[in-house]
């Protein structure tokens, strides 16, 4: 293994919030990057020529280690996931995830890594803190006792243990937030694996192109949920990797918005009203969830603070132009390249 520890490394880089993440790492000025995948090259969402890309199963011990070698900060977002309808029906999937978590605190602790930043998610959240529509605002302490999201959940909330015990076992510091719905351009939007805000975004593009003005919504629309925008996100990563908080943290918007009002403002953004048809029988979550921001804004001073409207309509007019380039034949999705980026 390299004894000099001077690269940065994020993992799950071809995904949505891994891309934005190098951009991001890019912009402060960070040079030297390596970013590992499972996907092929020409499926990243983002690439750029200045970064490493190796594309690796981090589900094996050895390629964690190949991607651990000569790394002073991990960040680490890979996992197996996507929207409700994904996690629904690949739980076991999801709970494989287990393996790339503890295969890359193992390399990190091999390696001499001292940093390591996981990704964790809301889904830890105790069920039974979740069966109202308000949205109750859930504290960090609200995960225990546990009753996480079946599959996704459950993994997330035993890695973030793992993250706990190798800092206090091996000194490796560890830094865990919980996401809360991230959303942007250069993400999921159809496929299976997208989230809420991309899939409605979708919804109503295709409508309106399509002329039949009508609208699938999961569930009965009023679920409640809190979307954080992707600059947001990856500032928030930052801002925690190199903070002195030791417990896994809430990183999420607090505007807590129903489905229907996320309905609104994509046809508001659209110019168009849809008739809406709801599929009581389609995955749904849980019936409402919000990010209580009192412990991250007493640490940091800062939250995520992007109006949802705002992100919203970035992210709508993104999908809308890589709806019509698939319309062309063009390719599936756009992919930003260090030339657009500079």
């Amino acid at each position: 293994m390299s004894k000099n520890l001077d690269w940065v490394l994020v993992t799950g880089a071809g995904g949505f919030i891994g891309g934005a993440l190098i951009a991001s790492l890019r912009a402060r000025g960070v040079q030297r990057i390596r970013g590992v995948d499972l996907k092929p090259f020409d499926e990243w969402y983002q690439r750029f020529d200045d970064v490493e890309k190796l594309s690796l199963d981090l589900n094996l011990k050895e390629n964690c280690e190949i991607a651990c070698d000569g790394v002073a900060d991990i960040y680490n977002l890979a996992a197996n996931m996507g929207g409700m309808g994904f996690i629904e029906h690949n739980k076991a999937l999801c709970m494989q995830s287990v393996l790339i978590n503890t295969h890359m605190l193992q390399a990190a602790a091999k390696a001499g890594t001292p940093r390591f930043f996981y990704a964790s998610s809301a889904c830890v959240y105790n069920g039974d803190k979740q069966k109202t529509f308000e949205a109750p605002s859930l504290k960090e302490e609200d995960a225990y006792p546990a009753l996480a999201e079946d599959g996704y959940g459950w993994e997330k909330l035993f890695s973030e243990r793992m993250c706990r015990h190798f800092r206090e076992d091996f000194g490796l510091h560890t830094r865990v937030a919980r996401f809360h719905n991230v959303y942007g351009p250069w993400g999921t939007w159809f496929g299976g694996r997208e989230k809420a805000p991309a899939a409605i975004c979708r919804k109503v593009i295709e409508a309106k192109i399509s002329g039949k003005h009508e609208i699938e919504i999961w569930g009965s629309g009023n679920q409640t949920r809190s979307f954080m925008y992707i600059d947001d996100c990856t500032k928030g990563i930052d801002l925690i990797m190199n903070s002195e908080i030791l417990e896994p943290i809430n990183l999420g918007s607090s505007e807590a918005v129903t489905i229907n009002q996320l309905v609104d403002m994509a046809e508001e953004i659209a110019g168009i009203k849809l008739k809406r048809n709801y599929d009581l029988s389609a995955p749904k979550g849980v019936n409402g969830r919000n990010s209580d921001n009192t412990l991250i804004q007493k640490y940091l001073g800062w939250e995520p603070s992007t109006p949802l409207r705002q992100g919203l309509e970035k992210t709508y007019r993104w999908i809308c132009d890589q709806y019509r380039g698939r319309a062309r034949g063009e390719a599936g999705v756009v992919r930003e390249t260090a030339a657009v980026r500079h």
